[in-house]
């Protein structure tokens, strides 16, 4: 699996009630891990015990911070990173805010294209946008499927949405599942927060329901979804049995903390 995109570094406050402007609290307590869509989705893809390579921007100050805390995911750096997000949590609910500079400032170098001859799919984010089409373009030539975790829309998704097979698409994303055939894209699956998941190919639609847990922390649970998306499609799995795996794996996510979902994934890969 080649995961293409974002790296933060998030450093993660627990709250017992969001602050209103102005004021300060007291945290609960504190974590700092790696974030970013495709960093998240590539832990998660290791988690389940499916190989995992990351593309991203890890060549900045905290670059050997987030490697580290990345293994065993196998990193390849491409520009300047990560960025911090500052991400507060809801003790009560597990609801998050997120501030973050992304990597709208990041020169992007070119990728070796044998990490997509040896990818069985490629998950691009949409950021680090020149590396994302490059990577789409040589997985379209080479027959390997592109799946687009579309989370907001980015200017370089006019480039890359032809390239891709599957678009797995936030509630808010700005084009809808009809725009985003027109656009070339096959397969549309649509997340909903905790309503079922719908997905849309060739004229037949569907739908998965979401498992209904209690949540500890919802930060980065879309991205770990994506990852597990991918790993099934990897395995072959159909539309509907792989949106289930991956709504249970994502359900799993926001039972736990940002220091210790991984482990919590990998547990529950280990029980089933």
């Amino acid at each position: 699996m080649l995961c293409v995109g974002l790296t933060t570094v998030d450093v993660t406050q627990r709250v017992a009630e969001f602050p209103g402007p102005g004021l300060k609290v007291q945290s609960l307590g504190v974590e700092v891990t790696p974030g970013g869509p495709a960093a998240n989705a590539a832990r998660a893809v290791a988690a389940l015990g499916h190989r995992a390579v990351l593309l991203t921007a890890v060549d900045g100050d905290l670059g050997g911070f987030a490697r580290e805390r990345l293994h065993p995911v196998e990193v390849h750096s491409v520009g300047e990173g990560p960025a911090v997000s500052a991400v507060v949590v809801r003790d009560r609910d597990g609801e998050r805010t997120v501030v973050s500079r992304n990597a709208v400032d990041v020169a992007v170098s070119a990728a070796d294209p044998a990490l997509v001859a040896g990818a069985d799919v490629v998950l691009v984010d949409g950021h680090l946008g020149a590396a994302a089409v490059a990577v789409a373009r040589e997985a379209r030539r080479v027959g390997v499927p592109v799946l687009l975790d579309g989370g907001s829309w980015k200017p370089v998704l006019d480039e890359l949405l032809p390239l891709v097979d599957v678009a797995a698409c936030a509630e808010g994303f700005e084009l809808s599942e009809a725009e985003l055939h027109a656009r070339g894209v096959p397969l549309v699956v649509r997340t909903r927060g905790p309503r079922p998941v719908t997905w849309s190919r060739g004229g037949a639609t569907g739908s998965q329901e979401v498992p209904v847990v209690r949540v500890r922390d919802t930060n980065g649970a879309g991205d770990v979804w994506h990852g597990a998306l991918a790993v099934a499609l990897a395995l072959g799995q159909e539309v509907g049995p792989a949106v289930r795996w991956a709504n249970e794996v994502a359900a799993v996510r926001v039972r736990h903390g940002a220091g210790d979902w991984v482990e919590g994934v990998g547990r529950w890969r280990d029980g089933r």
